[in-house]
């Protein structure tokens, strides 16, 4: 007769069931997912929001007898942006500036751009008196209105001073996408999606 102990071990080993196999390890493996990068928190964006307020959100030029206006703070936030909504001399905000597609490995950097679509809009010299501006998050909540001028006496050098800062009447409904230039926003996000990650450059005049 085999020992009592002996006898306990194999009752434990056959109530425990047969030993994984290396098999089974391997499809464990197999169904792990990949990880997907996720973007930075929107509390992030609002406060570079903030920050740069008084710098400006956007940037007058004169270059070349024409005037350039540049959104290049707002475009490094394109990943938690749904619009940028704008008007030249006027409060309307009836103009949408176009947001780039959201690559979450680089959520930063500028889109690639060789027609400078992205980067600024061109103008008349002299054309813009004042440009009204707001950002409008991907939860389609509107930042303050901030209305900017030119600065004086500054040549051809990039700046923009604030004239007026208004707040918004209230929550904005989320933009529908006919109406919003924005490809690609967080991964999830129902029916949205992430474009695959290409150079980064912008170039500027």
């Amino acid at each position: 007769m085999k020992p009592f102990s002996h006898m306990l071990f194999l009752s434990l080993v056959l109530a425990m069931g047969p030993a994984p196999s290396g098999a089974a390890f391997a499809q464990e493996e197999s169904e792990e997912e990949e990880y997907k990068p996720v973007l930075p928190d929107v509390s992030i964006y609002k406060a570079m929001l903030d920050v740069n307020k008084t710098s400006g959100w956007i940037q007058f030029r004169n270059y070349d007898d024409k005037q350039l206006i540049y959104f290049t703070t707002l475009q490094t936030m394109h990943c938690r942006l749904s619009e940028i909504r704008y008007s030249v001399n006027s409060d309307a905000l009836d103009k949408r500036f176009p947001l780039g597609k959201c690559n979450p490995q680089i959520p930063f950097n500028l889109p690639e751009d060789n027609t400078n679509e992205y980067i600024y809009i061109s103008l008349p010299a002299n054309t813009a008196k004042t440009l009204t501006i707001q950002a409008v998050w991907d939860d389609g909540a509107g930042s303050e209105i901030v209305v900017y001028k030119p600065c004086e006496g500054v040549g051809d050098a990039t700046c923009a001073a604030i004239k007026t800062i208004k707040k918004p009447k209230k929550q904005m409904q989320e933009p529908v996408p006919a109406d919003s230039p924005i490809r690609s926003v967080q991964s999830e996000t129902p029916g949205k999606s992430f474009s695959e990650p290409t150079p980064s450059a912008a170039a500027r005049p």
